[in-house]
């Protein structure tokens, strides 16, 4: 069992940074591959970035350039540096654990999902 908790979002101008930071709980943290994924209103979930245990990083095309997913083992913690948000990064921002494998950008190859944290971004 694995749970996820994640912090760092808030209100921020277009333009501008966040980090989002999802910790979780348990020995395996390494073992597992963690991704982000995020909904907004009214709209289906949607795969932001993924990293596996490895540290093999994989991006959304509306992303990359713009985000990057990093872990730290030690800590058992998975990050998501956010630079030149636009209004249309507003979302709740979900991370999400697996350890059995199937194709990194698909909400069903996750098991564990944390909470979300809610990203906001003003024009």
């Amino acid at each position: 069992q694995v749970q996820l908790v994640e912090s760092g979002g808030g209100l921020v101008q277009t333009g501008g940074s966040l980090r989002l930071s999802c910790a979780a709980s348990g020995r395996t943290f390494s073992s597992y591959a963690m991704g982000w994924f995020r909904q907004a209103p009214g709209k289906e979930r949607e795969y932001v970035a993924a990293i596996k245990s490895g540290g093999s990083t994989y991006y959304a095309d509306s992303v990359k350039g713009r985000f990057t997913i990093s872990r730290d083992n030690a800590k058992s913690t998975t990050y998501l540096q956010m630079n030149s948000l636009k209004p249309e990064d507003t979302a709740v921002y979900y991370c999400a654990a697996t350890n059995r494998g199937g194709h990194y950008s698909r909400t069903s190859s996750y098991d564990y999902w944390g909470q979300g944290t809610q990203v906001t971004v003003s024009s």
